[in-house]
Parts: structure tokens; sequence; C-alpha cells
């Protein structure tokens, strides 16, 4: 196997930065914003509570992104893997360089996690156990729950519900009912984004053995699940202009979701999907933007 010291420094460093999946960070970014501005709407805003709460979120997000590249590697579900390189499943580093990797961003994120606890409230231990255990066994342990269907649900979860209502919580000390109203239309954006990966990741999941809500529903009826999970997303964004009219400046995020809808609902199948992964993961940046914006308004 090759490993990331046998290829040139800038490869190895460009390799390992593709492993992290940069490009998703907006399923991190976007509810912190939005767990932020709700904050700063009610009077309360600390730059470091932002800092550490973006640095805990990072640490896990990255760790798990790295998690998810160890686990699906060694399981053989990225062997013929036709979107994104992973660095297991090409060879381009070993899984346990990939593994420690990981170790190491949770390391950053449970540093995080204990300065908040003690500067904040140490439920915010609670959240870090939490967010560790559902990070590693997405793909990682004996019984995966992201390979029986459960993925979307811990998406939601997670990236939705948790960031933004967590957020909320490490900067006001509670969580306001406006953080959890908030949460759902980014938890379904971000089971958008999951989505475009599982559609393009039907066959080779299906060999694995890993069985998404793709696998399940089908080609034809996981477009329909994409399409149901943005327009909801919106919907669910609007519902709370009746509490914050300018809530509806998320309507400047409809044009990011013509292109992914497009190449979707257009049966694209394979790497064509990427484009769509990418332009879902700007609508999630853009969504949550302007979301945040109207929400702090």
């Amino acid at each position: 196997m090759v490993t990331s010291t046998q290829w040139p420094a800038g490869s190895a460093v460009r390799t390992w930065l593709v492993g992290a999946r940069l490009k998703t960070l907006p399923v991190t970014m976007a509810p912190i914003a939005v767990g932020t501005a709700i904050a700063s709407s009610l009077g309360h805003f600390s730059w470091w509570r932002a800092a550490l709460t973006l640095l805990f979120a990072l640490g896990f997000v990255l760790g798990t992104n790295f998690f998810n590249d160890y686990s699906d590697g060694v399981r053989g579900a990225d062997d013929h893997r036709v979107g994104p390189v992973r660095l297991v499943g090409s060879g381009r580093a070993s899984p346990r360089q990939v593994l420690r990797c990981g170790l190491v961003l949770y390391g950053v994120a449970a540093l995080a996690g204990v300065v908040m606890a003690v500067t904040i409230s140490w439920w915010l231990l609670a959240l870090a156990v939490v967010c560790a255990l559902g990070g590693w066994f997405y793909t990682g342990g004996s019984r995966p729950y992201g390979y029986r269907s459960l993925g979307d649900v811990g998406i939601f979860v997670f990236h939705g519900v948790i960031a933004v209502c967590a957020t909320a919580y490490i900067q006001l000390g509670r969580v306001p009912l406006l953080a959890l109203a908030a949460s759902v239309s980014i938890g379904l954006l971000a089971c958008a984004l999951l989505t475009t990966n599982n559609l393009r990741d039907i066959p080779t999941d299906t060999a694995a053995g890993k069985i998404t809500i793709a696998v399940r529903l089908g080609d034809r009826r996981t477009r329909v699940y994409y399409v149901l999970c943005v327009a909801l997303a919106f919907a669910s964004a609007l519902l709370l202009a009746a509490s914050r009219p300018w809530a509806l400046l998320v309507l400047g995020a409809v044009p990011f979701a013509v292109f992914p809808l497009r190449r979707v609902l257009g049966g694209a199948r394979g790497s064509d999907l990427i484009p769509a992964l990418e332009h879902t993961c700007l609508l999630l940046l853009a969504f949550g933007t302007l979301l945040a914006i109207g929400l702090a308004l």
C-alpha cells in the first residue's frame, strides 16, 4: 500500500487536504452561523465562545471525516469509489495514519470542550462525549449506524439540531425555541447534501453491504427524497418569518438550488453527481448565511 510519506511533500499536503473533505465545511459553518446569529439577536455574543465553538465543531467534523475514511477503507466500501479520493481506499495513506489523524483532531475538539465546560457549563462535557460517539459509530465499530439506514438521522441531529442549539446554548446558557425551529431547515439541507453522495454511491454501497437510505429507496425515489429535503428546508425556514420577518432573506438562496436540482432530477449518475454535491454545499452555505443574517436582524 502506498503511504503519504512516499509522495512528494506538496502532493502529500494536497492529498490530506482532500481527505479532510474541506469542500463540505458549509455543513459545519452554516449551523454555527445560525446559532450565533440567534444569540446575537437576543443580545448575547462572545467572540471567545464563538471561537471555541468553531474549534470544537471543526475538530469533531474533520476528525469524523478521517474516521469515516478509515472505517470505509478497511471495510472495502471505497475500493471502487467514483467520487472524490479517499485516503485508505486509494492507498494514498495507511489505515493507521488516517486513524491517528482522526484521533488528533478529536483531541483538539475534546480540549476545546473541556475549556468550555470549565468556563461555561459542565453539561458541555456530555455534549463532547455524544459528538465523539456519534462521529465514530457513524461508520466505525461492529454495527455502524451509517450502514443501517440511520446516517440521515445522524446528520439531521448532529449537523442540524445539536449544532444550532449547542451554538446558541454556548452563547446564551439556554436553548431558545427559535434555535430549535431554525435547526430543522439546516438539518434538512445537511440531509440533502448526504443524499447526493449516497445517490452516487448506490452501486458501490450495495456491493459493500452499506445500506443507506438511498440504497433502500433506490435511484428514482432517492431523487424525490432529495427534492423533498430541499423544498422542506425552504418551507420550514419561511415559517420562521412569522416571528422573524427578515428570515424571508433565505429566498435569495433559491438560485443556488437550481443547478443541483436539475442535475439530480435530470438523472445524473456516478461522477456526474459530484457537481450536484458541490453545488448543494454552496446552497447550504448561501442558505445558512442568509438565514443567519435574517435572524440576526
